[in-house]
């Protein structure tokens, strides 16, 4: 049996600008981290005694003899490109749940494909993990998709990823001392509004249509990113707050999608209780915020956002790795 253990990832700055369909006319790039909640995927070979051939266990539990019959399309796509016709078995699990802005479809890729290679005796690198991964949900799956999720989940660490317009990409890791990066990550709020969403639904509304209103928007989310790295490198992140609320707000002039009054209700309430700024993760539309909340107005936030649910966490930096391998000692 092989286990891999993949981070979900929150994405700060410059979201959207990695795209393809971005990237590859004007580059793009984003800063994010990968935190210590993870995507859990086993996998082993199924002996021939059992009834069925594939099982596949995530939020059902799927038992079928032919591959084509696998309704988990990720798991069902994948096990067809590497030609992998013996039976096997997948067990998912995740410390978030899905569709909630934490690149967890990435992770699930990022892992089922790292613990494929494991089982096949593959070695597979972390840059060589996210190309692959990259390639798999764009190509194969034909999902509309972001790029840096992938580099997150199989990489890890707190970093500032660029896309060229080749469709190659670089990683910089931001370089503060531990001191700082904890200043900011206990100056930081994941918070749930209890909405599941289709990222692929809402990315759709405005990739796919780059007018030059748009284009505008993307250009300013690009500039906030800037400015991040300035405050970042200077580690005054008195103004992180703010420079998320502002691309809060050039984030949801992207489409109507984005958000929906729910959304600005919890949002604004948050502002009220205390914090600087925050954003949606992911593409919008639901999932978890993330806040950025001074300490001095910690307690008052906490106290008043008590009947959310808000997610304790800190950051990683071992991306995608395999925790259990039983076949190494079975060889």
């Amino acid at each position: 049996m092989i286990i891999s253990r993949t981070p979900y990832r929150i994405s700060f700055f410059g979201g959207g600008t990695d795209y393809p369909e971005w990237y590859k006319k004007f580059g793009g790039e984003v800063i994010s981290t990968s935190i210590n909640k993870y995507v859990y995927i086993s996998v082993r070979n199924l002996p021939k005694f059992f009834k069925h051939k594939y099982r596949i266990l995530y939020s059902k539990d799927e038992q079928v003899q032919k591959l084509e019959n696998i309704k988990h399309k990720p798991v069902r796509e994948i096990l067809k490109y590497y030609k992998i016709n013996n039976g096997i078995e997948v067990h998912y699990d995740g410390d978030i749940p899905a569709k909630t802005g934490v690149g967890s479809s990435s992770a699930f890729v990022v892992g089922f494909l790292n613990a494929i290679s494991e089982l096949k005796n593959k070695n597979i690198n972390k840059l060589e993990l996210a190309r692959k991964s990259i390639f798999l949900e764009t190509k194969i799956l034909n999902e509309v998709v972001g790029s840096q999720d992938q580099v997150a989940c199989a990489c890890g660490g707190f970093n500032n990823i660029i896309f060229h317009k080749n469709g190659s990409f670089k990683i910089k890791k931001i370089n503060i001392e531990n001191n700082d990066k904890m200043i900011l990550q206990n100056n930081l709020f994941l918070v749930y509004s209890k909405i599941q969403r289709t990222a692929e639904i809402i990315a759709k509304s405005f990739v796919n249509n780059l007018s030059e209103k748009k284009i505008n928007e993307m250009q300013m989310i690009n500039g906030i990113l800037k400015d991040a790295k300035k405050i970042i490198r200077s580690k005054k992140f008195g103004d992180f707050g703010k420079l998320l609320h502002e691309s809060w707000l050039a984030k949801r002039s992207l489409s109507s999608k984005v958000t929906n009054h729910k959304i600005d209700e919890l949002y604004n309430y948050a502002l009220e209780a205390g914090a600087d700024g925050g954003k949606l993760l992911g593409a919008g539309g639901g999932g978890f915020f993330v806040f950025y909340v001074k300490r001095n107005n910690q307690k008052k936030f906490i106290k008043k956002m008590k009947k959310t649910l808000i997610l304790p966490f800190q950051f990683d930096d071992t991306g995608s790795k395999i925790i259990v391998n039983t076949n190494s000692h079975e060889k």
